[in-house]
């Protein structure tokens, strides 16, 4: 049996989105499950998937990960010819680091600004922890860009697991029209421009299930156009 990816809809789920992109990107084929989440129903299909109750999910014959950084990791041990991580020990271990602390960081930016793709992109009151937390990843792009990004437009040249780990952070910056410097500006748009983002961005876009708590201008809800 091949890999099977179990995530949640693609306009909401920033955690189901960064496996998703890392293996379309690195050509790992792989057959997907979307599970809307907070529907009647969906917690009891993500249970019967993973003990944790969240997404994503990776299942590869009978082996369940969960949690998106360790899926990456396994990913990265299956199919080292992905280079998920940098060959250059110092820029992997860097790389690694920069990925733990999106991991376990950047609380209240989730909190406040929760990743909405379908969102009209219109700047949205900032408390003053979310904007310390966009400076400090307005400074960690910038740092991994020049230190290890010479090779390519992404932090550590080519896209890779960090990178992964921080698209749904450009979701965030770009949905709330969050202020950050323009090489932060540029590292957003090469990651944007990506084809598996367009088809994940598209793919969210055609959802009808709606999570209240993702929409900041609730009762309003701000749609841009699904594609054709």
């Amino acid at each position: 049996m091949g890999l099977h990816l179990v995530i949640g809809n693609k306009n909401y789920s920033s955690w189901s989105m960064r496996p998703w992109i890392a293996m379309k990107i690195a050509g790992i084929p792989f057959e997907e499950t979307v599970i809307p989440l907070y529907q009647p129903g969906s917690a009891e299909r993500v249970l019967s998937y993973s003990p944790a109750g969240k997404v994503p999910v990776l299942i590869d014959d009978g082996v369940h990960i969960w949690e998106s950084l360790a899926i990456l990791e396994y990913l990265a041990e299956k199919f080292p010819d992905a280079k998920l991580w940098p060959a250059d020990k110092i820029a992997r271990a860097h790389a690694r680091v920069v990925a733990n602390e999106m991991h376990g960081g950047f609380q209240a930016l989730r909190r406040h600004l929760p990743m909405n793709l379908w969102r009209p992109p219109k700047a949205h009151a900032l408390p003053d922890d979310v904007v310390a937390q966009a400076a400090r990843i307005d400074a960690l792009w910038a740092d991994c860009r020049a230190r290890f990004g010479t090779g390519g437009p992404f932090l550590f040249g080519a896209f890779g697991a960090a990178d992964a780990m921080y698209a749904p952070v450009v979701a965030r910056l770009h949905s709330y029209a969050v202020p950050v410097g323009e090489g932060a500006k540029t590292y957003m748009r090469a990651v944007m421009d990506l084809p598996a983002w367009q088809e994940w961005a598209a793919a969210g876009l055609r959802e009808s299930w709606v999570m209240q708590g993702n929409e900041v201008d609730w009762p309003e809800v701000r749609r841009l156009p699904a594609p054709q």
